[in-house]
């Protein structure tokens, strides 16, 4: 005997199927260029801090900036290569926007430990500028997708749309000839 389960999925447990996929495949791409600004990020700010006499934010600032370039770049290109590139001007300046805040969460937690707590050690540091990362990394999760590369309508919304335009009028035409 056939699987009743043997046809394409439809209905509501498959399309809630379909976007969880989506979305798990969107943040396994957000964390790899992630992972990679994160190195990119740790690197630059122990670059900076042992090869100069910056205090411990101004390098931690600067480890940011350059890793928010790095991020810019996978983003557009790896990410969300498949969103909206239109209006690339909005969508920088969006992403500079939303990037000066998470740089604003992430530095602040490592700002508050240091002179705060006085927490200063380079472990230490490390610890409180990843911690920092980690926060600010949900925040811009959020706001990338929600603001900066904006999804495109989905193919198969827009489907569903036209073969409903298709019934009415096919509905219309059944009822001329009636008439």
């Amino acid at each position: 005997m056939g699987s009743a389960t043997s046809g394409p999925q439809t209905g509501p447990r498959s399309a809630v199927r379909r976007r969880l996929d989506l979305l798990v495949r969107e943040v396994a791409k957000f964390g790899a260029v992630g992972g990679a600004g994160l190195l990119v990020n740790l690197l630059v700010f122990n670059l900076v801090r042992h090869t100069t006499d910056l205090q411990v934010v101004r390098a931690s600032v600067i480890a940011t900036v350059v890793s928010i370039a790095f991020n810019y770049v996978g983003f557009r290109y790896f990410t969300y290569r498949d969103r909206d590139k239109g209006g690339r001007t909005r969508e920088l300046t969006l992403f500079l926007l939303f990037s000066a805040v998470g740089l604003v969460i992430e530095n602040g937690v490592l700002y508050v430990a240091t002179y705060g707590f006085g927490w200063d050690s380079p472990l230490q540091s490390n610890v409180f500028k990843f911690l920092g990362i980690g926060v600010a990394t949900l925040f811009r999760f959020w706001s990338y997708r929600t603001w900066v590369f904006r999804a495109l309508p989905a193919r198969e919304a827009v489907a569903h749309a036209e073969s409903f335009l298709d019934e009415e009028s096919e509905r219309r035409a059944a009822r001329a000839r009636v008439n």
